[in-house]
């Protein structure tokens, strides 16, 4: 009976929501989650920062009741999801080209694709990968993007590899000090992983404002 009941609460979860994937699947559910959030195309809608930062708070003993997760195996499961799936979604790319999202009718998806293309053009390699990383959906389909574009295999790993780190690792960092640091912080963790979202939007405002600005320096000077 137990074994069944625990078996219907992770059949009734919500993808949706980081609590409910972490409490049914725990550490392991993180990789997965990241490696379809950054692997493949279908995995565009999962929570992929609210769920590192959410993880690190209940490392941190905070924002789950019982429920509490290792430090360490939690760093690992988020790297090795965030940097497999980058890879993977690369090599998809450079095999099946644009016939993965030309089957997909999600406007969304598409949206994301075009601001994914506008970033490889405008920002070159390097820098469009780094900024995709924190830019939810586009994250998503930069990478399989990239391995249709035909960017280099070595390019395209040095830099996924380092913004992969950075945005998995400190994420999850992040919500480790803030839960050992602030006591009930749960309470307010849904406004927190607003803040977190809307962060993870400036490198690319930052971009486009820089981009404006030089344009229309340019059309002055003319």
């Amino acid at each position: 009976m137990t074994t069944a009941t625990h078996l219907s609460s992770q059949l009734a979860v919500n993808v949706l929501d980081a609590r409910s994937l972490l409490s049914a699947f725990g550490v392991l559910g993180v990789g997965v989650v990241l490696f379809a959030e950054t692997g493949l195309l279908i995995g565009f809608f999962l929570p992929g920062d609210s769920l590192l930062f959410t993880a690190g708070l209940l490392c941190a003993g905070t924002a789950g009741g019982s429920l509490k997760l290792s430090l360490a195996p939690l760093l690992v499961a988020a790297a090795v999801g965030a940097l497999a799936g980058s890879q993977c979604g690369y090599l998809l790319g450079r095999r099946a080209g644009g016939t993965l999202l030309a089957r997909s009718r999600s406007a969304r998806l598409h949206q994301g694709a075009r601001r994914a293309h506008e970033l490889l053009e405008r920002y070159g390699y390097a820098k469009a990968i780094v900024l995709a990383r924190f830019v939810p959906v586009v994250r998503t389909v930069l990478n399989p993007m990239a391995g249709a574009l035909r960017v280099p295999v070595r390019t395209f790993t040095v830099w996924q590899v380092t913004s992969g780190l950075v945005w998995s690792l400190g994420l999850t960092l992040a919500g480790y000090a803030l839960g050992s640091s602030v006591p009930n912080v749960d309470r307010y963790l849904l406004p927190i992983v607003a803040v977190i979202v809307a962060l993870s939007l400036i490198p690319l405002a930052s971009e486009v404002y820089r981009s404006h600005r030089d344009a229309k320096t340019k059309e002055t000077r003319r």
